[in-house]
């Protein structure tokens, strides 16, 4: 659900401090203080920039801090900033922040990616599975597998996705080469990371799809449109691998023609 800016931290805080208010009385004041900050960092998923989520996130803590109304020990205030590091952990940060794949952002994949049934698919930092969604519509007959770092997402992503198999595991760290796909919506600073890492790991005829950013040092043998401005970018790992249907030339690690 889209909502004009500033409506979700208006709701999210709203809600927050509707929490707090009716868990206080009946599990103590520590307790209604997570609960509420947790329903703050994952209303945060709606922000559309970091300074966003920042906000949405800490609102409901910093607002209660300022009122007094607590009465709360100063470590106590550790404890949301707790609760934002379980969702956004430290060392994931150099990755993208969470942001999902949009609604149809990979419509079209499997004519330009074909795959056969019971294919091994991977979504390379799922978050809370959007693009695992995406990824099931496109490939019904898929074996989908979700990877994410931090365990709270990868929980709630479980949970949304009980068809795919979601761990919880740092994906820099695990193997791309039993899959016949990986998908990333990363950053522009990691391509070139996810790039030797499929180049290194994934046998030929298999495929890289990024979401918004192309991949340096690799040609991409064709291109899903439609995706503010800049597309899907799909790469087909080995230079021998056949054209999907459409492509104008051999779609490998050397092409040098986009659709």
């Amino acid at each position: 659900m889209r909502l004009s800016w500033p409506l979700p931290a208006l709701l999210a805080w709203g809600v927050a401090w509707l929490l707090h208010a009716v868990l206080q009385p009946r599990l103590g004041t520590l307790a209604s203080l997570l609960g509420a900050t947790g329903v703050g960092v994952l209303a945060s998923l709606w922000g559309q920039s970091w300074w966003r989520r920042a906000l949405i996130a800490l609102g409901f803590p910093l607002s209660l801090a300022l009122t007094g109304a607590a009465g709360l020990p100063a470590w106590a205030w550790l404890l949301p900033l707790a609760v934002l590091l379980l969702v956004y952990p430290l060392n994931a940060w150099r990755d993208a922040p969470l942001f999902p794949t949009p609604r149809g952002a990979l419509h079209g994949l499997d004519a330009l990616a074909p795959l056969p049934p019971g294919a091994a698919v991977l979504d390379a930092g799922c978050g809370l599975g959007d693009g695992l969604l995406a990824l099931r519509a496109a490939y019904p007959r898929a074996r989908l597998h979700g990877l994410e770092w931090s365990w709270p997402l990868a929980l709630l992503c479980r949970l949304r996705c009980p068809w795919a198999h979601v761990r919880r595991g740092d994906i820099w760290a695990a193997g791309w080469g039993d899959y016949q796909l990986v998908y990333v919506f990363q950053r522009p600073e990691s391509m070139a990371r996810a790039a030797a890492k499929a180049l290194a790991e994934m046998a030929p005829g298999s495929w890289l799809v990024s979401l918004a950013f192309e991949v340096p040092g690799l040609a991409a043998c064709a291109r899903l449109p439609g995706f503010a401005g800049q597309g899907v970018w799909i790469y087909r790992m080995g230079a021998s691998a056949a054209a999907p249907r459409g492509a104008t030339k051999e779609c490998g690690a050397s092409a040098d023609v986009t659709l």
